[in-house]
């Protein structure tokens, strides 16, 4: 197979790029894959690390058309306050500078992050059965009293006294030691 850029070299790779939803394949040689900056690791490159992805993830810039791209500008400027980190610096290192950049880039970060947690902003990781039944049964109650909160604003109480039940048979079942795990 002939290199697709050049046309002049055997092929000794190929990509694949999905981006919004549109799948492009391209062989390349290793030479044209170098130029174009597709290859991570090639005789002693840089090593593809987690903070390269994040890097990559934080390009904003990157996943827009140059009509768009200036739209973004102004979050370059950002700076944390207690470590002076611009928002650039963080983008290019892929980490933070100090526990304060994830307060002062919030704003940036959050569709990036809900991208990554399948639509939440925040992260929410797995809990071991045997140990977690009490854990996810308060949660439960925790989410439960604020849509009945949010209900009650609202002034909705037929589905406020819906979910008051529920909270109470919930908070029974947590008193009796009844939940083993989910």
């Amino acid at each position: 197979m002939i290199c697709q850029e050049c046309n002049q070299r055997p092929a000794t790779l190929h990509f694949t790029k999905i981006l919004n939803g549109e799948k492009t394949e391209i062989d390349l040689c290793e030479k044209c894959a170098q130029e174009k900056g597709e290859m991570f690791m090639i005789n002693g490159g840089p090593e593809f690390t987690i903070h390269s992805l994040l890097a990559g993830l934080l390009n904003v810039n990157s996943s827009f058309p140059p009509s768009q791209k200036g739209a973004f500008q102004q979050e370059k400027v950002l700076q944390c306050e207690s470590c002076a980190l611009t928002y650039s610096q963080f983008v290019k290192a892929g980490r933070f500078g100090c526990a304060d950049c994830y307060d002062n880039f919030q704003a940036q970060l959050k569709p990036i992050l809900k991208r990554l947690h399948s639509g939440n902003w925040t992260h929410s990781g797995k809990i071991p059965k045997r140990i977690g039944g009490n854990i996810h049964l308060r949660k439960n109650i925790e989410n439960l009293k604020h849509q009945l909160r949010d209900l009650i604003t609202n002034e909705e109480f037929e589905k406020a006294a819906e979910i008051r039940d529920e909270i109470r048979s919930l908070e029974k079942r947590l008193t009796q030691g009844q939940e083993g795990g989910e």
